[in-house]
């Protein structure tokens, strides 16, 4: 267990044992290879390499997404399209199987893993509106439980045209605003944009709606200048 102990100023100070700080260091080091060597395996696959990873990433394992097309983004900043489509589309890909199991009586045992109260509250998000019940959690990073979301519109039978559809935007719109943040500030902001969601999660889509919008706004300014006036 850790230990307090006090400086000159009279401040505690937390003192952790040698084995939890090797420990923590020893993760963090393979962590870091883990990631090394995905995206070294990654990395020749192009745009396919962001489909895979996500269509894995929204089937089975939790899997370093954002990290994936941030680099991806950050290497080739003019491809950022093509990586947000193609990681739509590869969770899209991936959910599919999601939605079989959901089908195949997932209701049992999602309540039994977070009870019925609460599977009852997102029953009801998605009577009221089931495009933007799966649509939000599909725009949000980590730690949302975004997986939970899936089967439950699976369980509660949402169409499956619709079901693909609020996926496809969600996840276009997550990866579009995380390549312009990569482009801006670099793929560092990963961390700082996971912080600001988790702790402030209405401002944070409010700054996710005004940078969608901003891009929009921009993107059609330059189009216009592009077309010749007669």
């Amino acid at each position: 267990s850790k230990s307090t102990g006090s400086n000159s100023t009279g401040l505690q100070v937390h003192r952790y044992p040698a084995f939890t700080i090797f420990t923590l260091r020893t993760i963090q080091h393979w962590i870091a290879r883990y990631s090394a060597f995905l995206w070294a395996l990654l990395k020749p696959l192009g745009a396919w390499g962001v489909f895979a990873i996500a269509a894995v990433d929204s089937a089975f394992l939790g899997m370093p997404l954002d990290p994936v097309v941030a680099s991806y983004v950050y290497l080739n900043p003019h491809l950022f399209w093509l990586y947000a489509i193609m990681g739509a589309a590869g969770s899209c890909l991936g959910c599919v199987v999601l939605y079989l199991i959901g089908h195949l009586g997932g209701e049992m045992l999602i309540e039994r893993r977070i009870g019925k109260a609460r599977f009852d509250k997102i029953r009801t998000r998605f009577e009221e509106q089931e495009f933007f019940a799966l649509m939000i959690p599909s725009m949000l990073p980590p730690p949302t439980p975004f997986k939970l979301f899936v089967l439950s519109a699976a369980i509660l039978e949402m169409r499956f045209a619709l079901f693909m559809a609020a996926i496809f935007v969600g996840r276009v719109i997550r990866f579009l605003i995380l390549s312009l943040l990569v482009i801006e500030f670099g793929p560092e902001v990963i961390n700082i944009a996971g912080n600001l969601l988790r702790e402030h999660l209405v401002l944070s889509l409010a700054i996710a709606g005004a940078l969608v919008l901003g891009g929009a706004l921009l993107w059609w300014f330059k189009f216009r200048r592009r077309i010749p006036v007669e």
